[in-house]
């Protein structure tokens, strides 16, 4: 045990040496927290609150160019733009706009679009009551003039993202279904000879239903402080791999650990003291991190972190997330033989697991082989603990498997430390 307290003593003692690097290990990962998470708390709200003006030419002015324009101006993510300048658009100008990229959407709703719709609606109707023997009223001379089918134009900037393509699609694909539904429905009421209040019933018999997840009857809505707050948690614990592997390097190279041998200490204790004294440190990171989400976010214009009742289980999540690093950090540190291959490398590798454990990027938006890949990132496992804490009410049990494998981890990279050492030593 005296050589294990030595051991963080002299940890202690390093640290406080390089002061200004201290600084910087916790000082960056809260300029990064803030900083990220006001962009893209802005960027969320801006696309949310501003609405995105669309082009609309209206050949029909008709019930379904009626119905599209309620429908968007209902929606209130849209503007519809039907003049330029001052000059009516027509499909020439609408397409030119687009291309140019001056506006992300036109719509072109054809000529008689309406009527020709429902035309086609009574015929099929006529066709199918005159199978039972009713009248048709149809003239022959209309029936032999086939109504041709007709298209919405839907321009868009090249530059527009596919989601929102497809999104848009749907939308007007819905709401041509309704106006060609209610048509089916008033042809069907005219043949029967009914008039006045419609017969048939046409709201919607299948609706959807969004269930959020709720605690104590409130509804837990993800924003960007409950992503941005565990995921820069977990790359500032993960960046002290730097100056740890930096340490180790260091030690070796000035003669430090030869003498720390020959008292005689147990490479083991070294490496407990290490683990400790950097265990605190990634632990006050952590309570750093929260206090911003909590204290600091509101003045700031950002969601509170809700962390009522939770902060035990991602106190445990940090630990064991630290514990992690920590491991990584040795094993860098011990088979790196220049501060040139431990700094460069410990930096780059940071990065990468960030960047394949869903800090920057989620893991879903990721090609198929990347969401295989990021299932090896010890931060994706630190991350969904968090997410399985903060998002999905979920308790012990729910991110034992996470910590499980951060653990595992944490001794496999020890352990492999420990046996290069040996033999390295031995040689």
């Amino acid at each position: 045990m005296y050589k294990f307290l030595m051991s963080v003593q002299k940890e202690i003692l390093l640290l406080r040496r390089d002061l200004g690097g201290l600084v910087i290990l916790f000082l960056m990962p809260l300029v990064l927290i803030v900083t990220v998470t006001l962009i893209q708390d802005s960027t969320f709200k801006s696309v949310t609150e501003s609405k995105i003006p669309i082009l609309l030419v209206d050949n029909d002015n008709g019930e379904i160019s009626k119905t599209v324009k309620s429908s968007l101006n209902e929606n209130g993510s849209f503007e519809i733009v039907t003049e330029i300048k001052g000059t009516a658009l027509t499909e020439a100008t609408a397409r030119e706009a687009v291309f140019k990229g001056k506006y992300q959407l036109a719509i072109i709703i054809p000529e008689k679009l309406s009527v020709d719709l429902e035309r086609k609606v009574t015929e099929n109707v006529e066709e199918i009551v005159s199978k039972f023997g009713l009248e048709d009223t149809i003239p022959k001379a209309e029936k032999e003039n086939k109504v041709k089918a007709k298209e919405i134009k839907m321009y868009f900037d090249p530059a527009t993202q596919l989601t929102f393509k497809n999104g848009v699609k749907n939308a007007i694909d819905k709401m041509i279904s309704q106006v060609e539904t209610k048509s089916i429905y008033k042809a069907f009421q005219d043949q029967l000879g009914e008039e006045g209040e419609p017969i048939f019933e046409q709201e919607n018999f299948i609706t959807f239903k969004e269930i959020v997840p709720k605690v104590d009857n409130k509804e837990i809505l993800p924003n960007s402080v409950q992503h941005n707050v565990p995921a820069w948690t977990l790359f500032a614990i993960f960046f002290i791999i730097v100056p740890l592997s930096i340490n180790i390097v260091k030690e070796k190279g000035q003669g430090t650990q030869i003498r720390l041998i020959t008292n005689p200490v147990p490479y083991a204790v070294v490496i407990a003291g290490k683990t400790a004294t950097y265990l605190i440190i990634c632990m006050i990171q952590f309570l750093l991190m929260v206090a911003i989400g909590v204290y600091l976010f509101p003045y700031l214009g950002l969601p509170v972190l809700e962390i009522e009742g939770k902060l035990i289980l991602m106190s445990i999540v940090a630990l064991f997330s630290g514990l992690a690093a920590i491991g990584f950090g040795i094993l860098l540190g011990t088979v790196a033989k220049t501060q040139e291959q431990s700094a460069p490398f410990g930096a780059t590798s940071v990065v990468i697991l960030a960047a394949i454990g869903g800090v920057w990027v989620p893991v879903f938006a990721m090609p198929k082989i990347m969401q295989f890949v990021s299932h090896i990132s010890p931060m994706n496992w630190g991350l969904n603990a968090f997410y399985d804490v903060l998002l999905r009410n979920g308790g012990i049990v729910e991110i034992l498997p996470e910590i499980n494998l951060l653990l595992l981890f944490f001794i496999l990279t020890i352990t492999i430390a420990i046996v290069y050492d040996k033999k390295k030593r031995a040689v």
